[in-house]
């Protein structure tokens, strides 16, 4: 689940919930349909309500990265739950530079 604000040139989406194979797909197609229509200069994703996340949400965050790296924009991960940390930190994101 999401939702999303778009101020300033900058559109965040603020997901909630579980994130794993069956939801990453409707999240995966809703944020890429709002990144298309908007062209966001940067993309912020907001964890703070995600209860649980598998390897499914690190593919959703690695083409999210890769989507706005090929629109000219940039991407920022916010607010990581602990546990949620622990699973981007162990896929290597934060080599990206992406974690605020």
């Amino acid at each position: 689940m999401l939702n999303t604000t778009y101020d300033n040139n900058v559109l965040t989406v603020f997901l909630s919930g579980e994130i794993d194979q069956h939801t990453s797909r409707g999240l995966r197609a809703e944020i890429d349909s709002q990144t298309e229509a908007l062209r966001p200069e940067l993309l912020c994703l907001d964890f703070s309500n995600v209860k649980f996340m598998d390897s499914s949400g690190i593919g959703l965050i690695m083409g999210r990265f890769r989507q706005m790296s090929l629109i000219g924009g940039r991407m920022k991960i916010t607010n990581l739950p602990q546990s949620i940390k622990r699973v981007v930190y162990l896929a290597g994101i934060q080599t990206l530079g992406v974690i605020k």
